[in-house]
């Protein structure tokens, strides 16, 4: 059952568009007084203060109280009020979930991080999704009336105004987005994981006014969430960004995706932890062989935490995957020409032991004049860039359909 925006009550489709606007200046530029928003909207004092006053009824806008200008009657401010709306975002990794409660203003009320699930392409694996979503949900108390969306971010192929998920879950006709909906009696909507970073990170994150992100996700696989003109960059179908897909290495090695030489076969979470693995069994020291007695439990987060230890063969596999991967991120800075580059992902909390390499192959392999546009740093939110995303991306689909 889902609930249908609070705008649909006004028969004015000029004024719900304008409506439309006035949040969204609020959501892009915060705080402001009608001054300014009639100036930012290209609108007349008394519509913007009329309309104000409107959302202002419904509890969609509160009066913040008046602040200090240079001369004249100090004016007031107005804003998103917080407590009217709230999002879900529910970030899907490999090993688990991540799920976040935000408010109508952007700011994460609620987290719970690292909830145990082992992500499977099956009914069950399907199920218990909705299990652990639905069991937050619930947490929320009486703010899950005021719940309007949800957005799941899922890896691979996402197509998000379809709502297909060609990746993941694709186990009928019916979009997954449709299936979560009915399930939960909330609007879903879905994403693929790499962009709700890029997004999380340009709304709430590393971004400080760029208006050209290239996001790179270095987990388990390898993708990259693209920024252009402060919007993300979808293509055609919602499948830009698939980076670790690139043919590039003539070498035997299958991806995930069926075909060989993709540059995620060498240069990823997937590409380190096989890496790892073979050289241990070559016979090769590691501390890793300490802490895990089991090989075929190996994790990506043990090989990180071995990095960050100072493990001689992990620090050596991870700068070998950096440089590899610094090459043709110097491609992408060749090609777009961003202000910014961030580095994210699990392989990302490594720190220096990745972005050194990295940065060494991009000064390397990059234009000299191309690269002195674009700074490289590392992911601010770190592992929570994913769930900050999926509420940021759950809010910006306000006014769909």
């Amino acid at each position: 059952m889902e609930k249908s925006f609070f705008l649909s009550t006004d028969k004015s489709p000029k004024n719900i568009q304008i409506k439309k606007e006035i949040i969204n200046h609020f959501v892009n530029n915060g705080n402001d007084t009608i001054a300014e928003l009639s100036k930012g909207l290209d609108l007349s004092i008394p519509t913007v203060t009329k309309l104000i006053g409107e959302l202002s009824d419904r509890g969609l806008v509160a009066d913040f109280g008046k602040i200090q200008t240079a001369g004249g009657r100090y004016p007031n401010v107005y804003g998103l009020n917080p407590s009217s709306v709230y999002f879900v975002g529910v970030d899907m990794t490999r090993h688990h979930l991540n799920m976040a409660l935000m408010d109508f203003k952007g700011d994460i009320v609620k987290y719970e991080m690292g909830i145990s699930f082992m992500y499977e392409n099956t009914t069950e694996s399907f199920e218990l999704l909705c299990e652990h979503i639905q069991n937050f949900i619930n947490e929320t108390g009486d703010l899950k009336q005021k719940i309007y969306n949800i957005c799941l971010n899922i890896s691979g192929r996402v197509n998000p105004d379809s709502g297909y998920s060609y990746s993941s879950f694709y186990f009928s006709e019916e979009p997954v987005s449709n299936i979560l909906s009915n399930r939960l009696n909330y609007k879903v909507t879905i994403d693929n994981d790499t962009r709700s970073m890029a997004y999380g990170e340009f709304m709430k994150g590393a971004v400080q006014g760029e208006s050209n992100v290239i996001f790179v996700n270095v987990s388990w696989g390898l993708g990259i969430g693209i920024v252009i003109d402060k919007k993300l960059y979808y293509g055609k179908s919602g499948f830009s960004g698939e980076f670790g897909h690139f043919p590039t290495f003539d070498n035997e090695i299958l991806c995930h995706c069926g075909k060989k030489g993709c540059l995620e076969t060498e240069a990823s979470g997937l590409a380190i932890h096989r890496m790892v693995l073979e050289r241990i069994k070559k016979g090769e020291s590691s501390i890793i062989t300490q802490q895990v007695k089991d090989l075929n439990k190996l994790t990506l987060t043990d090989i990180i935490k071995a990095t960050n230890m100072e493990d001689p063969l992990c620090i050596e596999i991870v700068e070998e995957v950096g440089l590899k991967l610094g090459r043709y991120v110097a491609g992408l800075i060749n090609i777009f020409n961003p202000e910014l580059v961030v580095i994210g992902g699990q392989v990302a909390e490594t720190d220096g032991f990745i972005m050194l390499p990295i940065r060494s192959a991009v000064r390397k392999h990059s234009l000299g004049l191309v690269n002195k546009d674009t700074q490289i740093i590392a992911s601010k939110l770190k592992n929570k860039a994913g769930v900050v995303g999926a509420c940021m991306i759950a809010r910006s689909r306000l006014f769909d359909n």
